[in-house]
């Protein structure tokens, strides 16, 4: 009698980091011969459960050490209340659960959310890490997805033509501390745009088709400045991560080196506890340099731990220069080794190269410079107006200001261009100090300056700039401050911000001495905050024939 399991075959489709070109895992997908199973593990939890199990047993008869992907319905979840089997399979496989992700799939319609939340708790609770799959392409509230609090986020490729949703999912798995990725891409234009929208992942038949082996080999088109997202604060960590190699803390040296010499290329091993924490990593070359000495063969039978260096590690929510600082500690002979990175409970997620990270923040120090105003060093209007389409898109209120140099051109003229400039320079100077956490300011060019700020903290911005003394040359100058105030949902991008903040700067510019004018989008008239109104021109004097009935 034939079994459903003898038509079925197994492919694996590399799941890619955009970033450093890694495969960070691998998707396990059914290829049935005949019939369409996943039709019926639709309909049937208990077959959907058996396919996970064997999706993790096929993935260990090729002997891949990557990080596995396995697909299983919201409905099979809910209605099991999680996968016991699945992780039983993989403990017997020698995995450790955390290594294993599940990428949950619609329909979820008609699924109960309740139970389906409990049994994504569970299996977290397991160690499993989970994905919300089909996002932007099938049927998953938002509210469903926020609830679930994914590790990553699978979004459908057609929503790349839809580039401010994708910019918006990506504020929205950095509010849930989710990776984005995107599924189907076909084309070098979708990668592009897949990164100039903030995705870090991708997957599709562009970087690597579904293959009956498990390939390392993936094809990630170059790079241009235009295709990176702006950079939020430095880099993230999750950008880097790879896959760690993951030993029990008890193998020995001879099974380490089984496993580099097969591997060449695995720059290390990182040895865990039980519960999957590092306990000590073991470089490559150091590791083989020792073995291949006169007594090596003595050390096969003895803990690898004995030849092993403290693990450095980092939090999953670390930043790229967080990162340098934890390589910065410690000898020379150790920078090229991996960092470990960890999540809350200090289990090991993967790890960092340094390569990867001195690669990535050479380019962002360059596309930096490339925008910065060579007279202040302070970023232009495209990184400004980038910010504020992100807090629009994250529901964040905001507020952004025009910043100008009363009768600049007047101040020019009568105390030179290099007084002129070394007054900008003060103004951005002092606008930089002045700037509080959440505050970005540009330079857009001349004596006009931009600033994105909190509601909170633009008073005393404000009355730092406007309260000091200026001169130019031993000339008193004046600054003038017009501010709109985006409530959220009051403006759709930062064309329209930049609309309603124009008229109020020709208001501020119509006061006497320093002014400022505030004004609130969707909402008519503005509020003098700083500033006198000019005085009424005085009547003509009329001249020449006397009125009627004068003397």
């Amino acid at each position: 009698m034939h079994s459903w399991t003898d038509t079925l075959r197994f492919a694996f489709q590399p799941v890619v980091n955009l970033t450093t070109g890694a495969v960070a895992g691998l998707e396990i997908l059914a290829r049935p011969e005949t019939g369409d199973i996943l039709a019926e593990a639709r309909r049937d939890p208990e077959l959907d459960s058996r396919l996970a199990v064997s999706a993790v047993r096929a993935a260990v008869r090729k002997e891949t050490l990557l990080p596995l992907f396995v697909n299983v319905f919201a409905g099979t979840l809910a209605d099991l209340g999680g996968l016991p089997s699945l992780h039983d399979a993989v403990r017997e496989a020698g995995r450790l659960p955390w290594e294993v992700t599940i990428d949950v799939c619609p329909p979820y319609t008609h699924v109960p959310q309740r139970a389906l939340l409990e049994a994504v708790s569970r299996l977290r609770g397991q160690g499993f890490r989970i994905c919300a799959d089909g996002v932007g392409d099938g049927d998953l509230p938002l509210r469903l997805l926020s609830d679930i609090t994914p590790d990553l986020v699978k979004l459908d490729a057609s929503l790349l033509a839809r580039p401010a949703v994708v910019r918006s999912m990506r504020t929205l798995c950095d509010e849930l501390g989710a990776l984005l990725a995107v599924e189907g891409v076909e084309t070098e234009g979708q990668c592009a745009a897949a990164l100039a929208a903030g995705a870090q992942l991708a997957q599709g038949e562009l970087l690597a088709p579904p293959a009956r082996l498990p390939a390392a080999d993936v094809y990630v088109p170059p790079r241009s400045p235009a295709d990176v997202a702006a950079p939020r604060s430095g880099p993230s960590v999750r950008e880097f991560v790879r896959p760690a190699v993951l030993l029990p803390a008890t193998a020995s040296a001879g099974q380490v080196r089984a496993l580099l010499t097969g591997s060449p290329d695995v720059s290390g091993v990182l040895l865990v506890d039980t519960a999957g924490v590092p306990v000590r990593s073991v470089h490559r070359s150091r590791f083989l340099l020792s073995m291949s000495g006169r007594y090596g063969h003595a050390l096969y039978d003895r803990p690898a731990a004995k030849l092993g260096d403290p693990p450095r590690t980092v939090g999953i929510d670390a930043t790229a220069w967080e990162v340098l600082d934890v390589v910065a500690v410690g000898g020379r002979d150790r920078t090229s080794d991996d960092v470990a990175v960890v999540d809350e409970y200090g289990r090991c997620v993967g790890v960092v190269r340094l390569a990867d990270l001195v690669r990535a923040l050479a380019e962002t120090r360059v596309e930096e410079a490339a925008g910065l105003n060579p007279l202040t060093r302070l970023p232009g209007s495209d990184t400004i107006t980038g910010e504020v389409d992100r807090r629009i898109a994250s529901g964040r209120a905001f507020t952004l200001s025009w910043l100008d140099v009363d009768h600049f051109k007047q101040v020019n003229d009568g105390a030179g261009f290099a007084a002129g400039d070394e007054l900008i320079r003060a103004v951005g100077r002092a606008l930089q100090q002045a700037a509080t956490r959440g505050t970005r300011v540009g330079h857009i060019g001349g004596d006009d300056f931009l600033v994105l700020a909190e509601p909170e903290g633009l008073d005393p911005l404000a009355a730092s700039m406007l309260d000091a003394p200026w001169s130019a040359g031993g000339r008193p100058v004046t600054l003038s401050l017009a501010t709109v105030l985006c409530a959220p949902g009051s403006v759709t991008d930062h064309r329209q911000a930049a609309a309603c903040l124009a008229p109020l700067k020709k208001a501020a510019k119509a006061l006497h001495g320093a002014s400022w004018v505030l004004g609130r989008a969707g909402v008519p008239g503005h509020e003098t905050r700083r500033g006198a109104e000019p005085a009424p021109a005085p009547a003509p004097v009329r001249c020449g024939m006397a009125e009627p009935g004068g003397g």
